[in-house]
């Protein structure tokens, strides 16, 4: 009898005061209150990363460009190291190779630019005798250029002109210092590339947590890679073909044309649009007709369609799926950030994000069929 009272005596203990994990089960997790300033520090944190992100853009553009670069470069290494070659060596190689190749592209664009930046006053004041007959067509235009003295305006725009390449050689200075800053960041970023990978895998106490570590950068370089060597193929065959398309529209420097083709095409979106822009320039300055001055344009449009929606699609696959939204959103807001830079990490970068989350995210447990 006393051992059963006793017993109930500790039962009964138990029911009023429950153990402390019980204690705080029977506990409600979180108010709205808490919510409210749970996600305020959150949005806190995110404005104050965005104003460093735009205070150290001098610092932080460079070294992210060379961090994108050398993962998909690294990529390539570690596939050189199946036939006996070190990683960083291999990293150094592609790089040195990389590097040449951007320098050869620079001096291919230089005279050319040159002699645009000298013939910018007489292109300008020729694009305006030339826009101003189609533009007359519209009734509140006409009444503006009426009110307006079309050689005033001609003057004005050819006396700021030279303010504008000023602005331009302005900026000649501090592109200098970050593209040492990228060259230095790349080299550097492969030659401690394994090193670095080392120490965040062992950063991590626990043996689950380093896993998931090496999981998530395997899975952040291949998507890369593969963006970026697959996305290449296909953007050459684009360049390519708009090279021949200018050359059989009659534009002078085909070349060029497939070149800035190439490197507009990583921009989703704004590319396609501002190289239509310029085609539709360059073409109504070239020709008389308005049929043959908006032709290559038009073919160049009808091109990246296709290439956009059924053969990029065809060999990405859903691999690489995401919201045109997100990637819209994501380009506005680096290119506020950083620019015509900032608008070409856009898509590596929600690349990288989306991959994280990915991979990190809690999955909920496979269903097993019954029997």
């Amino acid at each position: 009898m006393p051992e059963r009272a006793l017993f109930k005596a500790k039962k009964k203990a138990q029911i009023e005061n429950p153990p402390l994990s019980e204690a705080t089960a029977l506990v409600d997790p979180k108010t709205g209150l808490d919510l409210v300033v749970a996600w305020s520090i959150v949005g806190t944190f995110v404005i104050l990363m965005s104003g460093v992100i735009y205070a150290l853009e001098s610092i932080l553009m460079p070294v992210t460009l060379a961090i994108v670069v050398g993962m998909v470069l690294g990529v390539a290494a570690d596939r050189l190291s199946r036939f006996g070659l070190p990683p960083v060596l291999g990293g150094l190689v592609f790089g040195v190779i990389f590097v040449v190749l951007v320098f050869f592209l620079v001096n291919a664009l230089i005279e050319p630019v040159s002699m645009l930046t000298a013939k910018a006053p007489a292109l300008i004041e020729d694009s305006i005798q030339r826009f101003l007959p189609f533009f007359e067509r519209f009734e509140w235009v006409r009444r503006a250029i009426n009110g307006a003295d079309e050689k005033a305006v001609s003057d004005m725009v050819m006396a700021n002109a030279g303010a504008m390449l000023g602005i331009v050689a302005t900026g000649l200075t501090p592109a200098f210092v970050q593209t040492l800053i990228f060259l230095a960041a790349l080299g550097l970023f492969l030659l401690g590339r394994t090193h670095l990978r080392k120490t965040i895998i062992l950063a991590f106490a626990t043996h689950e947590r380093r896993l998931t570590a090496i999981r998530v950068m395997n899975a952040t370089e291949n998507a890369v890679g593969f963006y970026f060597s697959t996305a290449s193929l296909i953007y050459i065959s684009l360049g390519t073909v708009t090279a021949v398309i200018a050359f059989a529209g009659g534009l002078s420097g085909a070349i060029l044309w497939g070149l800035f083709a190439f490197v507009s095409s990583f921009i989703p979106y704004l590319g396609v649009t501002a190289m239509t822009i310029a085609l539709t320039c360059a073409g109504l300055m070239t020709h008389d007709s308005m049929i043959m001055a908006v032709l290559p344009a038009i073919c160049f449009f009808l091109l990246h369609l296709v290439m956009e929606n059924l053969v990029t699609p065809a060999i990405l696959g859903h691999r690489l799926e995401i919201n045109p939204f997100l990637i819209f959103i994501a380009i506005i807001f680096w290119t506020w950030m950083w620019g015509a830079v900032g608008a070409m990490l856009a898509m590596p970068l929600a690349l990288i994000g989306l991959t994280i989350f990915n991979e990190v995210r809690t999955r909920p447990p496979e269903r097993q069929l019954p029997g």
